[in-house]
């Protein structure tokens, strides 16, 4: 074993691993064996897979957000910013979303940006509870998104199998149609998706909260 077996030699281990089994077959064992250790040298680090997940979800974190942090001109910009960051660290890795979704993070590493967000809220003229509730719906839409998005395209370029539009339709009852035609935007098109289901979130927080523009000074 070697002696120097950190935390992170065993995360990364694990992310690198994660393209290659998907959640579903990512086991301490199978990292034990990538690292040429006994499994048991894991349980010194993390005590069941679920912290090693954690641990994970923070990684990702921290590598989708190792630069300075900027403040945003707008709280519309901080959300939309924030959604398509998080959209495309999620999509580096095989089930990123799934690993995410539910986590607990390890430390707090994200407070900085996260203030940063909340601010661009409160300078609008947001309560702070209108604030977490704007981002948190966001942030959960992103995540959904993505576990749907990666349920289709496990890794870009590839497709998994039984989401082909042009099947589903076949399979369906004629007077069933406009189910039959959703195929080609439930399963395609994700990026314009995305983009257009962040601008919804958006509209809504600035319909419902009656927050459009920044406070003046």
């Amino acid at each position: 074993m070697p002696p120097k077996l950190d935390r992170a030699q065993v995360v990364d281990a694990a992310l690198r691993l994660l393209d290659e089994t998907g959640l579903e077959g990512l086991t301490l064992r199978r990292i034990a064996t990538a690292l040429d250790v006994k499994a048991p040298a894991l349980y010194w680090h993390f005590a069941n897979k679920q912290a090693l997940l954690d641990e994970m979800a923070t990684e990702m974190l921290r590598r989708m957000y190792s630069g300075p942090v900027e403040p945003p001109a707008s709280w519309q910009e901080a959300v939309t910013g924030t959604c398509r960051v998080l959209r495309a660290g999620l999509l580096g890795y095989r089930d990123g979303a799934k690993v995410f979704s539910g986590t607990r993070l390890t430390d707090y590493g994200h407070a900085e940006g996260q203030h940063v967000m909340l601010a661009a809220f409160t300078r609008a003229g947001f309560e702070l509870a209108d604030a977490v509730l704007a981002f948190t719906t966001a942030y959960a839409f992103t995540i959904g998104f993505v576990i749907e998005e990666q349920a289709v395209h496990p890794l870009p370029g590839e497709r998994a199998p039984g989401y082909d539009p042009e099947q589903r339709a076949a399979a369906i009852a004629p007077e069933h149609g406009l189910a039959a035609a959703a195929g080609q935007d439930l399963f395609g098109g994700f990026d314009q998706r995305f983009e257009r289901g962040v601008a919804i979130v958006v509209a809504g927080v600035e319909s419902l909260l009656g927050r459009s523009t920044p406070a003046a000074p």
